[in-house]
């Protein structure tokens, strides 16, 4: 014999289960809000990502400066004879300045694959990598330390407006040579 289920008593158990997996829902929620930790901008990601943008381009005027430089640099370490020293000078200063201007636009290039990124975590405390490490770790012609970096008050540090102005100054980059 089969029973049958009357209308208000199916009705009855969806309500149950239903109020079962709101409390349940409710309780993961109140877990997972007491185990968060207070959130605190990080504009790191920004600020690197607007210096990238605005320092690219003098990467790439100072390329045939940079390009000489290394030139000198390297024929002044090296133990070989006068006539390769003078063969290597001319391709070489061509070839280095044409790869730090390369570099000068990847850098305006990754500057601003981390701008959106660092605009959407600037109210969390996360940070993403660089994306163009040669950046943080090569010498450069011209190098200034902006106070407003590392600045701890929070009406600076966390401050969206003065962000832009806090950058890494640092043009000339030489891409071929760690300064590590």
């Amino acid at each position: 014999m089969s029973r049958m289920i009357e209308p208000s008593q199916a009705g009855c158990r969806s309500r149950a289960l239903l109020g079962a997996r709101i409390s349940r829902a409710l309780v993961v929620a109140l877990i997972l809000a007491s185990s968060s930790t207070p959130a605190a901008a990080s504009p790191d990601t920004l600020r690197r990502g607007l210096g990238n943008i605005m320092m690219g381009p003098f990467d790439m005027l100072l390329a045939p400066v940079q390009g000489f430089k290394t030139v000198y640099q390297n024929i002044q370490d090296v133990d070989d004879s006068t006539g390769v020293r003078v063969a290597y000078a001319v391709p070489g200063v061509a070839w280095l300045t044409m790869l730090n201007f390369g570099c000068g636009m990847i850098r305006i290039l990754t500057g601003a694959l981390e701008v959106p990124p660092g605009v959407l975590l600037f109210g969390f405390e996360s940070d993403i990598e660089p994306l163009f490490d040669p950046v943080e770790d090569a010498g450069a012609l011209f190098e200034w330390d902006n106070p407003l970096i590392e600045d701890e008050n929070p009406w600076v540090y966390y401050n969206p407006l003065v962000a832009p102005f806090a950058i890494r100054v640092k043009m000339g980059i030489n891409y071929t040579r760690p300064d590590y």
